[in-house]
């Protein structure tokens, strides 16, 4: 806890530097990071193809951090203690990630690695130090899909609507990249038993 109390301290910033910050943080961001606690978002995107990475720093820096400058921003205290969204130079290559795990196995074990890793990423706690975002490319077939890439996003830099909202504004259709991206309809269960369907009736 001392050492965390500390990272804390070091990001408050006095005079010239209050030029940079963009805007204050509302007090569900601040409840929602500090000391004691940390929410994030995953979000999952399955690739039915192998994943090539080789644009991923460039989708980063050209389609993503412009959508929400809080995608480039770090929180700082102010001279009145106030918490502050400050925009800083991402080091994009912090925020990748791409795990190594054996070779050579079969679908199966590599779902278990995938979700031991998932695990353990939503556990871990962001670096105050840098925004508050990281990505992980799995680059491992599962059962369910040839490759995984992991979105997490803590929930101070938005809600769960926007933030997703976000991640698919960088999407864009494989058979027309100029429609709009389409989901499949929400199917719920015919099961006369099941609560959703006494809701309908």
């Amino acid at each position: 806890m001392e050492g965390e109390a500390q990272e804390y301290k070091a990001l408050e910033f006095m005079g010239e530097e209050e030029e940079e910050v963009t805007e204050p943080v509302s007090p569900t961001g601040q409840y929602f990071n500090s000391s004691v606690l940390s929410i994030c978002i995953l979000a999952v995107l399955e690739s039915e193809v192998p994943i090539d990475d080789s644009l991923t720093m460039t989708l980063l820096k050209d389609v993503f951090l412009p959508i929400n400058p809080r995608f480039s921003s770090v929180m700082v205290n102010d001279k009145n203690g106030e918490k502050q969204w400050k925009r800083v130079e991402v080091q994009l290559q912090d925020h990748v990630n791409i795990p190594v795990f054996p070779s050579g196995l079969s679908a199966i074990s590599y779902e278990n690695y995938f979700d031991d890793y998932i695990s353990r990423t939503a556990l871990k706690k962001f670096p105050q130090s840098q925004p508050l975002w990281e990505i992980h490319i799995v680059k491992y077939p599962t059962t369910k899909a040839a490759g995984n890439i992991i979105f997490k996003l803590h929930h101070a830099l938005g809600d769960g609507f926007s933030l997703m909202g976000a991640l698919l504004s960088c999407l864009q259709r494989a058979d027309n990249p100029s429609l709009s991206l389409t989901f499949p309809a929400l199917q719920f269960p015919s099961n006369q038993d099941c609560s959703f369907s006494k809701m309908k009736h």
